[in-house]
């Protein structure tokens, strides 16, 4: 199940929860219990076995294989 980061309407508190896909119901906030809440819109990356870190070119890198 995906990570979904919200954030509250009536406090601001951002908070992340698992949830099932398609599932767009608000969480209540943990800070406030405010129902709210809207999901924010989040990235995420994933590296495959056929890439690298995109420091992994940046001269000031400290991954291994990298640049500096």
């Amino acid at each position: 199940m995906p990570v979904y980061e919200f954030k509250c309407a009536d406090c601001g508190e951002e908070y992340s929860e698992i949830r099932r896909m398609g599932d767009d119901k608000g969480v209540p906030c943990p800070h406030c219990r405010s129902e709210n809440t809207k999901k924010r819109i989040s990235t995420f990356s994933s590296l495959s076995k056929n890439s690298s870190p995109a420091c992994a070119s940046a001269p000031s890198c400290s991954y291994a294989g990298g640049g500096g």
